[in-house]
């Protein structure tokens, strides 16, 4: 009698600014794979990309590094985390496709809601 293992996935992303109009993008997976306190196996794929964005006002650099930069790299992590997880002999992890659009308004909020601190 085998206990089916519990699959969870971390996602975090992160923008940086190199010079004006050119970001690096990366988003970062971490796939942990536990049976009882057990772990099966942790995966953990960063995937980035530099990005040029040119002609879009200001006010919209956020979003789109926030958002569709994600949604360009996701795609190549999503791959990456199930080459891995096969390679290494376990059944494939594929990964949902992520809102990023709900996942950057989150983070928006958490960041108002958190006390500003001095």
């Amino acid at each position: 009698d085998r206990t089916a293992p519990q699959v969870s996935i971390e996602l975090g992303n992160a923008a940086q600014m190199l010079e004006p109009g050119i970001f690096e993008v990366s988003i970062k997976v971490t796939v942990t794979s536990k049976i009882e306190d057990k772990t099966v196996f942790l995966v953990e794929v960063t995937q980035a990309g530099i990005f040029q964005i040119r002609n879009v006002p200001e006010e919209n650099l956020e979003l789109i590094a926030g958002i569709t930069c994600p949604n360009i790299l996701f795609p190549y992590a999503r791959e990456a985390v199930s080459d891995l997880v096969v390679r290494a002999g376990f059944p494939p992890v594929l990964l949902n496709p992520i809102n990023f659009e709900a996942l950057f308004a989150q983070q928006k909020q958490q960041q108002a809601e958190a006390p500003a601190t001095h």
